[in-house]
């Protein structure tokens, strides 16, 4: 049972990520005004990101490229998370994606589960309770980005 829910969190997570890498490509300006403006070559950034967005969703499919795939969303993701804090400091950015400052608030922490998913992603064998917690932390998060 368990491999049977963590298969559809792998596959589910690298529809997901392969979705939104390809709108780094192809709705560039969506992304481009949660680049903090402290970080230069902001396209570059997006552009970049949404590669390996692509590129490790990918990766994450095969069961010999899984843990690299895995461990590279979990970096992917630190990386991208000055973004996030961005979003929910600027109002420029909540106007531009119609959202309340609140509701950025809401998003910071789905960075998590995320991270935790990936790296349970990046194993092959794991407690029991572990794979309940990251079952657990899948259903909200699959939600929520399902709904953006």
């Amino acid at each position: 049972m368990i491999k049977t829910l963590k298969g559809i969190t792998i596959y589910s997570l690298s529809i997901l990520y392969i979705v939104v890498g390809v709108k780094h490509f192809t709705h560039l300006d969506f992304f481009l005004v949660i680049v903090p403006p402290y970080l230069p070559y902001s396209e570059l950034l997006v552009y970049a990101s949404g590669f390996f967005e692509i590129l490790f969703g990918l990766l994450l499919i095969p069961t010999k490229t899984r843990k690299y795939a895995a461990l590279g969303l979990i970096l992917l993701l630190i990386a991208v998370f000055p973004a996030n804090i961005y979003l929910f400091n600027s109002e420029i950015a909540q106007n531009s994606y119609g959202i309340s400052r609140q509701f950025a608030l809401i998003r910071l922490p789905f960075q998590i589960p995320l991270i935790v998913i990936a790296y349970w992603h990046s194993k092959e064998n794991t407690s029991k309770k572990f794979d309940l917690i990251a079952i657990i932390l899948f259903i909200p998060t699959i939600i929520y980005f399902l709904t953006l």
